[in-house]
């Protein structure tokens, strides 16, 4: 596998810094939006990213605010800031040679699930599954636009973000699923279940990115 770190000019004068996987054979490229506080280093997403790179599934994992911006807590959840630089990383990383004959998926945790989402609805011809760990799906405008097939991951344990992706869920007109992992909390640290996270996340984007099963490509 192949991994470098890439810079994105914004337009603003601002460079956000990712890391890209390339396994070998990539099949498609998943790129993981963070929630607030986190970032590309978050070992949450890092693992997930991990499980997805085994399977022949590349990811990049960047950061859509600087660590002086991402010091100011409102722009944590100034979810069209983090859509419009999602969307700037996401056409950037298309014109790459490595990457640029990859379908896209989008992952996304917390407040990133729902810049995830809103750049989905913007770039619907290019986004092709979306799934969202613990997010807040219900800060994302546009929600009726995305055509993307969506995956929401939560906590059995997380009652009040349930509720919220339930209404969120409620507003998705694509094709989408609600997966509530039982016994497990917000950030999935009980032992197992962020691997259930990244099995159910494998699963939707083998699914409806690639469009065939890369373990069948394994054996």
């Amino acid at each position: 596998m192949k991994s470098r770190e890439m810079e994105f000019q914004t337009g603003e004068g601002i460079v956000l810094k990712g890391n890209l996987n390339l396994p070998d054979s990539p099949l498609a490229l998943v790129i993981f939006s963070h929630g607030s506080g986190s970032s590309r280093f978050s070992p949450r997403n890092s693992y997930v990213a991990g499980i997805l790179n085994e399977h022949h599934i590349a990811t990049l994992l960047t950061d859509l605010l600087t660590e002086e911006e991402d010091e100011a807590y409102e722009n944590r959840f100034n979810i069209d800031l983090l859509t419009k630089r999602l969307v700037t990383v996401t056409n950037q990383v298309r014109s790459l040679p490595e990457t640029e004959n990859l379908k896209l998926g989008y992952f996304g945790a917390s407040t990133g699930a729902a810049s995830a989402l809103q750049a989905s609805a913007h770039l619907k011809k290019f986004i092709k599954a979306v799934v969202s760990r613990g997010g807040r799906p219900d800060m994302a405008q546009y929600l009726e636009e995305v055509v993307a097939p969506t995956l929401l991951l939560v906590g059995g344990y997380d009652t009040e973000v349930i509720e919220l992706n339930k209404e969120a869920y409620q507003k998705l007109n694509c094709l989408k699923e609600l997966h509530i992992i039982p016994r497990a909390t917000h950030l999935f640290e009980e032992p197992g279940k962020l691997e259930e996270v990244a099995d159910d996340a494998l699963q939707w984007f083998e699914r409806y990115l690639v469009g065939v099963s890369s373990r069948k490509l394994a054996n």
